[in-house]
């Protein structure tokens, strides 16, 4: 946990109120700045000292090989990792020739405000130099919402006391040295000056670099313009070379005189562009960029911001360190997908190089869900980046001798990247997860267009998935067997629950579809019959002596972990997966993420016990269990509970809970914060096509107001411990239901109290030291700086 003072909880900001050079990789990722098309991690404008540099574009990477001791049929032979490409965003600055380095020198104050309604990154520093000169910086840097191709940085240096002679270098720098803790040379070498120069010129005030990717030979250009303004005699110069194309502004500044640079940077790659298109391609952006100037960039990121919290803003009474962490969430939530346009939203978004850039089923089934509901195209494009990698799906699964499509585990275009086939190829429900998201965006959007193309396209070739990975026994009974489910401490077992339910969702689904669209896919009757006797006949085990289900057919007779003896967490980095794999002990909710994303499958009464089983048993060392334990536990009446899971799912990042925010965001706990509050303290739920709620609070907070897109209408809903209030901000009327009583929405507010809450009986209990204390209380895994990134590791 980051322990010093170094983030105030403020309500509409991330203030770093002094810099720690021990902890600059975790600011690196939470100042990150990006549009879903660029990635900036937030390093400082000087470049160095730094924890891990980062500038990224969606869709770039690198293969590598993936090492076996034993190589088997149908395992995956290269890995793709995502490429630190040219960076723009170096401004470096020398006062009487010394170079600001944070390392040296004296820091008389150093400020950085992330915020979260501009959309932008401030730094206010103010520095002496060994010799004794004091300066100050100010330095604004954008990734545009607006304009996708297009960074913009402010930057600022003015003398305090006496006059100083600076000069100002912005530049462009291609294969910065990163560091890798890689224990495969091959691997290691792969990523390691991975660009190789094709084109660098300079001219009419613009530089330009062309590069393409070693291996991968994806072409990568990125071009700059720097618009200067100080005092009347200056000294500017501007080259290139292979890997650096440099701007530099000399001046001597006399108190009261500042030199201002305003650094404009395009960047665009592509996979068949020649080099004269691409550099075509990200001149043109900048030209956009200079008609805009730097205040009408900033001035259209105000306005995308304030058009998104228009939809997605939600208010706290009584937290406010949550508060201020939903919103965190939701910006970086934004910033992964507004502009991604048909590209994956990456587990890390483009905040840091953690699991390889690659993109998992935390996508669909955390990540896309709150999308919908605050930023729906992002959705629709996310399914179709998807849809175009169906192809290599579709050859997946007939390598692995099954039809329809297979998609990957984790991948970045498209082709499977994981070397650990029971985590990575058996957790086929990772395609049931992509049908969920194609659902359930159809029905918050009413997008019949896209249900009728890419969704049904999506949906017919998983359903032919699980029919043919399934089959009918000698009962009738339709089995899916030898899978793994969302827990990863549990591996290739027979008809987990989760795996069953989503797959029959999926599959009846498909059958509904294809019956709305007749003729736009080849789909017999006897097909789609198929699907629907599969659906029908789906085998959901039930362990009657308990009255639970198991997670997995057999898992209540599995013998119990020993958390007396062995509670060192995280359990994979200190106990043999083998072990692990036949004892009950989860990793991350499993049975009940299938409450909460198939609630219909289950009674109230077997939500509670199923919920208060499995809570013995799960450990949490996975950053994707404790929003959905939030959820099933306000579901079940245990509000506190409900709270401590919200805040330690919104505090992930910001108070570094894993220790491994260095390598990028967690995404899905980012959105899980707001699943949290809105499915779990809203009780929001989507039946079909009708919204329904079923609001309650915990004690600790006094008011929750959020807002939702849905069908072209904008709501706003307020929960107090006495009543809900449903507004229909924008559009025509609307039916939802408030604890299954059917409400109108129009012009008017609608109020209803909120019934009394049944006793839900003791709070259960977690694994020993597993317990989750309420907001900054939370401790940490025991293993600190762990790095968890193994197949079956992700946490």
């Amino acid at each position: 946990m980051i322990e010093h003072p170094a983030y105030p909880a403020e309500p509409w900001q991330v203030r770093e109120t002094s810099v720690d050079l021990d902890r600059l990789a975790q600011s690196e990722s939470v100042f990150a700045l990006s549009n879903g098309h660029i990635g900036l991690r937030g390093n400082l404008d000087e470049g160095e000292p730094y924890g891990l540099p980062g500038t990224y574009l969606n869709g770039v990477y690198e293969t590598r090989p993936l090492p076996y001791a034993e190589g088997g049929y149908g395992y995956p032979e290269t890995d793709d990792t995502v490429v630190n490409i040219t960076n723009g965003k170096l401004i470096r600055l020398l006062v009487d020739d010394e170079p600001l380095d944070m390392r040296y020198g004296t820091v008389e104050a150093h400020e950085r405000i992330l915020d979260l309604r501009a959309g932008t990154l401030t730094r206010h520093l103010d520095w002496t130099s060994p010799a004794g000169r004091r300066v100050r910086v100010t330095s604004t840097r954008l990734v545009s919402l607006e304009q996708r191709a297009v960074v913009a940085i402010r930057y600022e240096v003015a003398p305090v006391d006496e006059p100083v002679l600076v000069v100002v270098q912005s530049e462009l720098v291609a294969n910065e040295t990163v560091p890798t803790e890689e224990d495969d040379p091959r691997a290691a070498a792969a990523l390691a000056a991975p660009l190789e120069a094709e084109y660098h010129a300079t001219g009419a005030g613009k530089a330009a670099l062309v590069h393409s990717v070693r291996r991968s030979r994806l072409r990568v250009a990125a071009a700059m313009t720097n618009l200067v303004d100080g005092p009347e005699r200056m000294h500017t110069e501007l080259v290139s070379s292979a890997d650096l194309a440099r701007y530099t502004a000399a001046a001597r500044l006399e108190p009261g005189e500042r030199l201002q640079l305003v650094k404009l940077v395009g960047y665009g790659w592509s996979r068949s562009r020649s080099v004269p298109a691409l550099r075509d391609q990200v001149s043109a952006a900048l030209t956009a960029a200079e008609l805009s100037g730097w205040e009408g960039l900033a001035a259209g990121q105000r306005q995308a911001m304030d058009d998104f919290w228009s939809r997605a803003d939600v208010e706290i009474d009584g937290d406010v360190a949550l508060q201020q962490a939903v919103r965190f969430g939701l910006f970086h939530i934004l910033q992964a997908s507004a502009r991604a346009e048909h590209r994956p939203i990456p587990a890390k978004g483009l905040t840091g190089s953690g699991y390889d850039g690659h993109v998992f089923w935390d996508t669909e089934a955390f990540v896309l869900p709150v999308l919908m509901h605050t930023a729906p195209k992002t959705v629709a494009s996310a399914l179709q980046w998807r849809r175009h990698t169906m192809p290599i799906a579709q050859e997946r699964a007939r390598q692995l001798g099954l039809q329809g499509a297979a998609f990957p585990w984790r991948t970045i275009h498209g082709m499977e990247c994981s070397g650990y086939w029971p985590a990575g190829t058996a957790a086929f429900h990772l395609n049931a997860d992509i049908a969920g998201a194609v659902i359930r965006y159809v029905r918050a959007t009413g997008d019949t267009e896209f249900e009728a193309g890419t969704g049904l396209e999506l949906l017919v070739e998983t359903a032919r998935l699980w029919r043919s990975l399934g089959h009918h026994d000698k009962s009738g009974a339709f089995r899916i067997d030898g899978v793994t489910g969302p827990d990863e401490y549990s591996a290739v077992a027979d008809n987990n629950v989760y795996t069953n339910l989503m797959a029959r969702r999926n599959l009846a689904a498909a059958a509904d579809a294809v019956a709305r669209y007749p003729g736009h896919h080849e789909v017999n009757d006897e097909e789609a019959a198929s699907w629907r006797d599969a659906a029908e006949a789906m085998t959901i085990p039930y362990d009657r002596q308990l009255r639970v289900h198991p997670q997995a057919e057999g898992f209540t007779a599995h013998a119990e972990w020993d958390f007396a003896k062995n509670n060192r967490y995280p359990l994979l980095l200190h106990y043999p997966y083998f072990d692990l794999y036949r004892r009950q002990v989860v990793k991350q909710a499993d049975l009940v993420l299938a409450m909460h994303l198939v609630g219909e499958a289950f009674t109230p009464e077997q939500k509670a016990r199923n919920f208060a089983y499995y809570e013995r048993l799960t450990v949490r060392d996975s950053s994707l269990s404790a929003c959905t334990q939030a959820v099933l536990a306000a579901e079940v009446g245990h509000l506190a509970l409900a709270h401590a899971y919200l805040c330690e799912a919104a505090l992930m990042d910001l108070d570094d809970l894993e220790h491994n925010t260095r390598d990028g965001l967690h995404l899905a706990a980012l959105a899980g914060a707001w699943i949290a509050l809105v499915e779990g303290f809203g009780g929001m739920r989507l039946l079909d096509s009708v919204l329904c709620f079923a609001p309650r609070l915990p004690d600790t907070l006094s008011r929750l107001t959020f807002r939702l897109a849905y069908r072209g209408r904008r709501l706003r809903v307020t929960v107090t411990h006495a009543a809900a209030t449903y507004e229909l901000m924008e559009g025509d009327p609307l039916h939802v239901t408030h604890y299954s009583e059917d409400v109108e929405l129009g012009k008017e507010p609608v109020h209803r109290p909120l019934p009394p809450l049944p006793d839900p009986g003791p709070t259960p209990e977690q694994p020993p030291g597993r317990e989750p204390p309420l907001g900054r209380d939370i401790p940490t895994p025991e293993t600190p700086g762990s790095r968890v990134d193994q197949e079956s590791g992700r946490s």
